[in-house]
């Protein structure tokens, strides 16, 4: 495998496709981001164009990971928050395509989407992930903290419950989460 490049997403009908086909094949794998099996590419790329409409509006960032011109991961951090929230930044969707799973693609997004965080001046990252086949483990190899397990959070996509982890990280340095705290 070449070099993994992490960029930040725009809205075209390339980027559409492809992150459209990520969730798709997510979803039908029994990965548990939102969605139930089996899931349209029309409303999976339905998803992505708002979402990448609400990224273009400051509220969120969608990052890619491409192998060469391939789109074959990514992740979203919410930055679209309470007022009394200007500090902390939300993880959802990280996602990789399973013929680049194992390689680092997730660890990188994630590395990728801390470091966003921090220039945004975000000092707390939270995130979800479920219990049956969710990415725990990688999570807490990056560091998070597990902050507690919510049983029967959500549907699997393939039918039945599982429950979701919830992880929180402090980022930046102290005289960040201060300042930010201060104004």
């Amino acid at each position: 495998m070449t070099t993994i490049e992490i960029t930040t997403l725009t809205s075209s009908p390339e980027t559409l496709q492809a992150l459209a086909e990520i969730l798709v094949e997510t979803v039908a794998a029994g990965g548990s981001v939102s969605f139930m099996h089996p899931l349209s590419p029309r409303v999976a790329e339905a998803f992505w164009s708002e979402s990448l409409a609400a990224a273009a509006r400051g509220e969120r960032v969608v990052l890619g990971a491409f192998d060469d011109d391939v789109l074959i991961g990514t992740v979203t951090l919410l930055l679209d928050l309470p007022q009394n929230q200007p500090h902390r930044a939300e993880i959802a969707k990280l996602m990789t395509r399973y013929s680049h799973r194992g390689r680092g693609v997730a660890t990188k997004l994630m590395q990728a989407a801390e470091e966003f965080a921090v220039r945004q001046r975000r000092t707390l990252l939270v995130l979800d992930t479920a219990t049956d086949g969710g990415a725990g483990s990688l999570y807490q190899r990056l560091d998070f903290t597990l902050a507690g397990e919510i049983p029967d959070y959500a549907l699997k996509p393939h039918g039945g419950l599982s429950g979701t982890l919830l992880f929180w990280k402090r980022v930046g340095s102290t005289g960040q989460i201060l300042a930010v705290a201060e104004g």
